[in-house]
């Protein structure tokens, strides 16, 4: 805290006499909790507030307004980027210190991996050609899978929908994205439609 305390002083000292005002709590104890003396607290006390310090303290929430609203994921070169749109005249490396003075550190978004994995079997053949529409209902078929994240684990989860109408016509949820879960979605479609779904042609899908 002595850091903070060399860096911001007029906040500090203010947080201190708030203490004292609001909740009657002895200087000296909070000065103790903040990480400085209470004789550095006399010291600063009745110092006049600089226009340095001012703008430091502006800084300071300005940088945690944009991280707040960021979702806590932007680090400093992304924070910098905003203030300086907004009109903010800084540099990046003042920025990065200053959130590392504030505690600050942008949080990773962790990209969940695709369910498709490249096989050694030979592709089939794409009847559908990109064209994901139909005249009619039982011409083309979709099948897609996802992974559910719950507290008990992570199943998968096997659809497949009619094209023509966007109709769920059958799922089926296992521990394993492999074949079988899609064949049993579309055991379930095939049940749906009364079981005769000749000439439909299915275009299994996967997402993450």
């Amino acid at each position: 805290m002595g850091e903070v305390a060399a860096a911001d002083p007029a906040q500090l000292v203010g947080a201190i006499s708030d203490c004292k005002a609001e909740q009657n709590i002895p200087h000296t104890v909070s000065s103790r909790v903040l990480g400085v003396s209470e004789s550095w607290f006399y010291k600063w006390k009745d110092k006049p507030v600089t226009a340095r310090e001012v703008r430091r303290g502006q800084l300071a929430e300005a940088i945690r307004r944009v991280f707040d609203s960021s979702g806590v994921t932007y680090g400093s070169p992304k924070v910098w980027i905003t203030l300086v749109r907004e009109g903010w005249r800084v540099s990046v490396n003042t920025i990065a210190k200053t959130m590392a003075e504030l505690g600050l550190a942008g949080r990773k978004i962790r990209r969940r991996r695709g369910l498709t994995r490249p096989g050694r079997r030979a592709a089939a053949p794409d009847f559908v050609r990109r064209d994901f529409s139909a005249d009619a209902p039982d011409q083309v078929w979709a099948g897609d899978m996802t992974e559910i994240v719950t507290s008990g684990g992570k199943p998968y989860l096997a659809t497949v929908i009619d094209l023509f109408s966007r109709r769920l016509l059958g799922y089926a949820m296992g521990e394993r994205h492999d074949a079988e879960l899609v064949v049993a979605s579309l055991y379930m479609a095939a049940a749906t439609r009364g079981g005769d779904v000749k000439g439909v042609i299915f275009h299994p899908g996967s997402t993450a």
